[in-house]
């Protein structure tokens, strides 16, 4: 589904404020594939996606009538969902965290300890990624993840070049410092 106009999110939000089920569940079809294919996206792994999606969505109904959308209905979904995701990827690095460490020299495959670090590098940088103050954050997720360029964030945002600019450098320093571990000497993000 392509954007949906902002008359149609407002008339799907009183009638999802009202109860409406039918409107649950044309906002629940339009946006719940993009909710899955956001959360695994982050995630790797797509039954997690499914059920944060699925969370979401259910928290949507639960919370429909304090529901305090000041955009777009799927702009709060899609929020939400990367909002859980993070929870999720922050939880599974306190986990990580508490587990005892493996003893030296325990037979590893090549393959899995490659992919076991990868998983561990992902979660590290999203951590780091959800550490970041707000404006650094959704500067640097536009910047990468969406590849904006400087001018288009500052558009997007209303913002000048040079505050993105700063606030890049910003969240680019507090990165490299969160995660030297994890970079090998002499590599930049």
């Amino acid at each position: 589904m392509t954007s949906t106009p902002a008359i149609d999110d407002r008339e799907l939000l009183a009638r999802l404020r009202a109860g409406e089920t039918s409107a649950f569940d044309a906002i629940f079809r339009a946006n719940y594939g993009l909710l899955v294919r956001v959360a695994e996206a982050m995630l790797r792994e797509r039954a997690t996606a499914e059920e944060i999606a699925q969370d979401v969505m259910l928290e949507l109904w639960r919370r429909r009538d304090g529901l305090d959308v000041t955009e777009s209905v799927r702009g709060y979904l899609l929020q939400a969902t990367r909002n859980r995701a993070l929870n999720h990827l922050r939880h599974l690095a306190i986990e990580r965290r508490t587990e005892p460490q493996l003893i030296e020299g325990a037979a590893k495959s090549p393959s899995t300890d490659a992919g076991a670090r990868e998983g561990e590098i992902e979660v590290a940088l999203q951590s780091a990624i959800g550490e970041l103050p707000d404006r650094c954050r959704q500067i640097f997720e536009l910047s990468r993840f969406e590849g904006l360029k400087y001018a288009e964030i500052a558009s997007r945002l209303g913002i000048s070049v040079k505050t993105v600019e700063v606030q890049m450098g910003k969240a680019l320093r507090i990165l490299r410092v969160r995660l030297k571990a994890w970079l090998p000497a002499g590599d930049r993000l």
